[in-house]
């Protein structure tokens, strides 16, 4: 099975599809500086969650893309239940493709995604690119809890950063980190669960299904590694990045 099928299936019961909450989505949004008029795009807008709930609590006008026509469904879905097809357009493509052309955003947004550029180091660089010169980057990245990983445990992510590092990375991109808007392990455990509880329905509507079994491997793959290194290894955490002073 496909990797995006595997997640589309446990994503089915989802609406944030990263570990935090919709009050820390509107955390970020406010130490972004959106406000009326300002202009959003969000790189792997999953569901369209955030730009849709900037738009009602700040007056946002946004794209949002992503690579997953599931995902981009849902998101058009509920840009239009929300009333916000005015303000928001979904775009169903690669990010990294997406052409900006001459036009630069006041924010820039890729929560949990940084992996569209391959890495949180060119995810900084392109999402520097799509803001003007005063615009302010927000991104969602994981991250190791200490240094004293046992190192076939940090094999296992070789891309994460520790967050010292992550400050280090974002400060030689041109940035200075103005606030940060950290998962609680609350957090974690409901994404991880959630994503779990979809498999598990997936598996229980699809006795038959001739590729149950691969489901079923990923399902226990996910939570063994959850519960033998992840959740006391990995932190996670949205950066509000402003244009450096300096």
């Amino acid at each position: 099975m496909d990797f995006f099928d595997l997640v589309n299936i446990s994503e089915a019961y989802m609406e944030l599809v990263n570990p935090t909450s919709l009050e820390k989505v509107l955390a970020l949004g406010r130490f972004l500086r959106l406000k009326e008029g300002s202009r959003v795009i969000d790189y792997g807008c999953g569901f369209g969650t955030a730009l849709v709930l900037w738009a009602k609590e700040f007056g946002v006008t946004g794209v949002g893309i992503d690579i997953r026509p599931y995902a981009c469904e849902r998101a058009k879905e509920k840009v239009s239940a929300a009333g916000l097809t005015h303000r928001i357009q979904i775009v169903c493509g690669a990010g990294a493709e997406y052409p900006l052309g001459e036009t630069r955003f006041d924010a820039a947004t890729c929560i949990g995604a940084s992996f569209v550029w391959g890495g949180y180091r060119p995810a900084l660089q392109a999402l520097r690119q799509a803001v003007h010169l005063q615009g302010r980057v927000g991104i969602g990245e994981p991250y190791w809890i200490r240094s004293d990983a046992p190192p076939e445990i940090r094999q296992k992510e070789p891309s994460f950063h520790l967050e010292s590092e992550l400050l280090s990375i974002a400060r030689a991109e041109g940035f200075d980190m103005e606030y940060v808007v950290r998962a609680s392990r609350d957090d974690w455990d409901r994404y991880e669960a959630d994503n779990w509880h979809g498999l598990v329905r997936w598996l229980e509507a699809n006795p038959h299904h001739p590729e149950r079994n691969e489901v079923t491997t990923h399902l226990h793959k996910v939570q063994d590694d959850y519960f033998s290194f992840g959740r006391e290894h990995f932190g996670w955490a949205m950066y509000a990045l402003a244009p450096s002073l300096a």
